[in-house]
């Protein structure tokens, strides 16, 4: 297989995504990489942080040769306004949403196999009167994609999100039976193709403590939960719950399922943070092309102070390069 072709955005300019690009630039990679970016900007966030690359910029038609140690490649995207580190500028933030654009294009042409993403920052975006709720939403509004569903995976622990970013006091209303019904098959679907397991397992959190306890803490784990089980379970997937959440997470838990779908942002989250966070890769399944993303977010503390640890970034790469060519 040709080596696959990744479109890397840079995310939010005053926050770590472009010295995240630079540090990656310097590693290793079975890839032919572009990153979508300011080319100014890393140039100067390259020198005050004392590194190394040499920053060669392509037409958007160009397809980047194999990455080279030292070497990045840029789809040029000048930003509206000088960045600083660690300052949000709303004057930036259409070019960050150009640069998710032109990834997203370039695999929906055929020009580049996956896409990965630095992380943005929502609030600046939203401040500059942009609706922006999620890189996650964002693409599958893109691609006219009904249900995207956001899985997040560390090694053998894969995550998946039955709702989002979504306020708590929504979710319990945000939650039926047709979409858990429509997110198992998404799931189930994904892990076949992209991840190549023949006959996934998958964990269903309960929504209430104690899965309900019996409906003495709830009745949606029974009435709402349990129906779309069943209904899975009828279409032939592998699905067991739901199950108490604060259980789920357990060894013994894990070692039984290929994934967990969690009822909630705060849910799963913390849970696979606290085991693999810093490795962890964010994937955007049900969408007709490979995203993958970081587990974090700007950390306009850490921009411009070198201290941002590029491990996540890596491992979303990485994860790109596997899923790239299945489908």
């Amino acid at each position: 297989m040709n080596p696959p072709r990744l479109v890397l955005t840079s995310g939010e300019p005053a926050g770590i995504g472009p010295e995240l690009c630079l540090q990656v630039a310097a590693g290793r990679l079975a890839a032919r990489l572009v990153v979508c970016a300011d080319a100014n900007l890393l140039e100067a966030r390259a020198r005050a942080l004392g590194l190394d690359v040499d920053i060669r910029l392509l037409a958007p038609a160009q397809t980047p040769p194999l990455h080279q140690p030292g070497t990045l490649h840029v789809w040029p995207h000048p930003l509206g306004e000088p960045s600083e580190p660690g300052h949000l500028c709303t004057g930036n933030a259409t070019s960050v949403l150009a640069m998710l654009d032109t990834a997203l294009r370039a695999c929906r042409e055929g020009r580049a196999d996956a896409m990965v993403t630095a992380p943005v920052h929502k609030g600046i975006i939203n401040d500059a009167g942009i609706r922006f709720s999620g890189h996650t939403e964002y693409l599958a509004e893109r691609t006219g994609c009904p249900l995207p569903v956001m899985l997040l995976a560390a090694g053998a622990l894969r995550v998946a999100l039955a709702t989002t970013h979504l306020p708590l006091a929504q979710v319990p209303g945000a939650i039926t039976t047709r979409l858990l019904t429509d997110i198992l098959d998404v799931l189930h679907r994904d892990l076949v193709v992209r991840f190549g397991i023949p006959r996934p397992r998958i964990l269903i959190c309960g929504l209430n403590p104690h899965a309900g306890e019996g409906g003495h803490l709830g009745s949606e784990d029974g009435e709402v939960i349990t129906p779309a089980v069943d209904a899975a379970r009828a279409r032939g997937i592998m699905v067991t719950g739901p199950v108490p959440a604060d259980t789920a997470f357990t060894a013994r838990s894990r070692d039984g399922a290929d994934a967990i779908l969690a009822m909630y942002h705060d849910q799963g989250l913390p849970a696979i943070k606290a085991m693999g966070f810093g490795e962890i890769v964010n994937v955007t399944l049900g969408l007709p092309i490979v995203r993958t993303s970081v587990d974090h977010g700007t950390a306009l503390d850490l921009a411009g102070t070198g201290r941002a640890d590029p491990g996540s970034l890596i491992a979303a790469l990485q994860m790109a390069i596997a899923l790239a060519g299945k489908s």
